[in-house]
């Protein structure tokens, strides 16, 4: 069982806070094994909308496994600012230090900088801010508009709406893309807006359609995108023949089944290669027999 415990300040944008907490609610509704908490200074905390929120006081015992997510507040001037205590800001420190992940949401990025989590790492904010986080925070890589950046497992996103897309991210990295789009779907989140190479996920892209069949298709090749799936076992899945799939998947995607497989799997690689993969190790984890394939599916990207 992983907790994602979010701690709220005075202030609080409701949908910095709904929005990633129903993804990992939903997903927990999926059976994956997620329970949420909710953490303040003060057991109430008024939100930047006017409806009160009552949170718990004392933090749980948090593991590497598990998510601290601060959403963001209502901020006009620096003074305006809510105050963050030492304790709150050491609990922040000390969990990333034991191997948790920490994120943000909005100007939720100012208590992880105040924390010291954001010094030589990338990260962004909503752009009415961002300047400013970058003046409070000179050793920030402050990185301009875009959904969010992820930097040893110091996540932050932009503005308000932009935590689901942070928060289906998280999903997609724990328990692979098709639960994050069956997540997304189930929340009729069917597209994410497009971005930074980190927000560019393709088995959300994708979905911005309502073919049911091509849904049934793609939850199918989500799930196996590492493994062979040859059309026929497609179609049959989705009720269709090869032929008409064909089609449908084409208008709706813009994209072949094959092709489509490929793009999940040259995602996954870089992913993979990023955090220090070799190419061929990689090309194998998702499923190429040979290498060669994804160099030149990385060149024709590139």
């Amino acid at each position: 069982m992983s907790h994602v415990v979010f701690f709220l300040v005075p202030g609080v944008h409701l949908l910095d806070l709904a929005g990633p907490a129903q993804v990992f609610s939903t997903a927990a509704d999926f059976g994956h094994p997620w329970t949420l908490g909710y953490v303040a200074e003060r057991r109430e905390v008024p939100t930047a909308q006017g409806l009160p929120l009552v949170a718990r006081l004392d933090w749980p015992r948090l593991g590497p496994d598990d998510l601290i997510v601060v959403p963001g507040w209502r901020t006009s001037a620096p003074a305006g600012d809510p105050v963050i205590g030492a304790a709150a800001l050491r609990v922040l420190r000390d969990h990333h230090a034991r191997g948790g992940t920490v994120a943000s949401v909005c100007a939720g990025a100012e208590a992880l900088g105040r924390a010291g989590l954001l010094d030589g790492r990338r990260c962004t904010t909503h752009h009415d801010v961002q300047d400013e986080l970058a003046r409070r925070h000179p050793r920030a890589i402050v990185v301009p508009d875009v959904l969010f950046t992820a930097d040893d497992r110091v996540i932050t996103s932009a503005g308000i709406a932009s935590g689901i897309d942070l928060a289906l991210h998280l999903v997609a990295t724990r328990h692979g893309p098709a639960v994050a789009a069956q997540v997304a779907r189930e929340m009729v989140v069917y597209a994410r807006r497009n971005g930074h190479e980190p927000q560019a996920s393709a088995m959300l892209r994708h979905r911005a359609h309502l073919d049911d069949t091509v849904h049934r298709a793609q939850n199918l090749i989500d799930a196996r995108f590492d493994r062979p799936l040859p059309l026929s076992v497609l179609a049959s899945d989705a009720g269709v023949s090869e032929r008409t799939l064909t089609r449908l998947f084409s208008r709706a995607t813009g994209l072949t089944p094959l092709r489509y497989q490929q793009t999940l799997r040259l995602e996954r690689a870089e992913h993979l290669i990023s955090h220090g993969a070799t190419v061929d190790s990689a090309a194998r984890t998702v499923g190429f027999e040979d290498p060669r394939m994804l160099r030149r599916l990385r060149a024709r990207t590139t």
